[in-house]
Formats: structure tokens, sequence, C-alpha cells
């Protein structure tokens, strides 16, 4: 019998995870200017987009109007898109509902509704240029090349403005097939690199 792989090994650790409940697949995705600057700040844009996905479910749920109550999820950053280009966005397996906050009872979401969509991508991009703009303040970001103005304050505040008026993508459906098969569709892009050898056409002169 053949040793499980690394992915299947992690693919069968997360279905262990699963309750017997629907589940959504939530996707967070940043604009392309912001996209741009996570591509010369990878550690502390990534760390933000985790950040602000995870305040965003675990407020949301929190509020009565909503759940009311604490939220769990499954988070997986992927940072292309199928055109290979840069493109971060968080992948989200969450349940279909939340526990209360005495921990007592489970508190069940309408039935193939997770959340309001506009109001999860208003407090998301609300959250991340917040925390954007205070990494920029610390001087934790560096830009070089195209970006390398953006150094300066009034610069940064310029892309950032109107970032804080367009509308950043969030969406959520229940998962194909079940929980399981997002987690397998998931676990397809955490044990590898964007371009297997399988689609590398040749290589000459380092190109």
């Amino acid at each position: 019998k053949c040793q499980a792989t690394a992915r299947e090994r992690w693919i069968a650790a997360r279905e262990a995870d699963l309750l017997p409940i629907p589940y959504f697949h939530v996707v967070f995705t940043v604009p392309a200017e912001i996209a741009a600057i996570a591509y010369q700040n990878k550690a502390p844009v990534y760390a933000i987009l985790f950040d602000a996905v995870a305040e965003t479910l675990k407020t949301i749920g929190a509020d009565p109007r909503h759940l009311g109550g604490e939220l769990g999820f499954i988070a997986i950053l992927h940072t292309w898109g199928q055109t290979l280009t840069h493109h971060p966005h968080i992948h989200c397996l969450v349940p279909g509902g939340a526990l209360s906050s005495d921990g007592q009872r489970w508190i069940a979401c309408r039935p193939r509704f997770f959340l309001p969509i506009p109001v999860l991508s208003l407090l998301f991009r609300r959250l991340f240029l917040a925390r954007l703009q205070a990494a920029h303040d610390a001087g934790r970001l560096q830009f070089f090349g195209a970006l390398a103005e953006l150094i300066t304050k009034r610069a940064f505040d310029d892309v950032l403005r109107p970032m804080r008026k367009k509308s950043w993508v969030v969406y959520a459906k229940p998962p194909f097939g079940s929980p399981a098969h997002v987690l397998t569709y998931l676990g397809r892009y955490t044990h590898r690199v964007a371009i297997a050898n399988s689609r590398i056409v040749s290589i000459a002169d380092g190109s």
C-alpha cells in the first residue's frame, strides 16, 4: 500500500474536523491596485488579508442581527489566478451556523443563505484598508520600481482613496457536492507551486 502524500494527509485531517451540517464556500478578493502593493509586500499584506477576513467573519457572525454566535472556519490563501497572474484571494470553508456565546446551543443560518454579502464586503474593505494604512504609517511597507513613489504618504493616500469607494469582491455559495469536495479542490493548491513542471514548455538562456 502506497504511503499517503502530504496533500492527502492534509485533506484527511481537515475532513476529520468537518461537522455533520451544511457548509458554505466563501471567497474574499482584493482589487488589482491592492494586489500590486501586495506583490511587493507579500508577508505583511498577506497577514493583513488573513486578519481582515477572520475579523470580518467573526464580527458579522457575532452580530445578533445575523447569527449572534461564534463562527469557525478554514481559510486558505491563493496568490494566483487561473491565468497564473498575481491574484491574492482567500477561500474559506465555513459551517452554516454558529455556536451561542454560552457554548450551549447551535444557531443555524437560513437554508442556502450564509451571511449578507454586501455587509461582509463593506466590513472587509474597511478592516483591510485600516490595517494597510497602519502598516504604511508604521513604515512596514516597501516600494520600488513603478510603485516607488508610494513610499510617501501623499501618494499612498491617493491610491487608497478610490479603494474606499470601490466594490470589493466577496461571494458565498454552498459547496458543490460536499464540504469534502471543496477541501479536495483547495488541497490541489496547498501542496504545490503555481507552475508545475508539466506546464513548462521550454527553458532557454535562463527563461
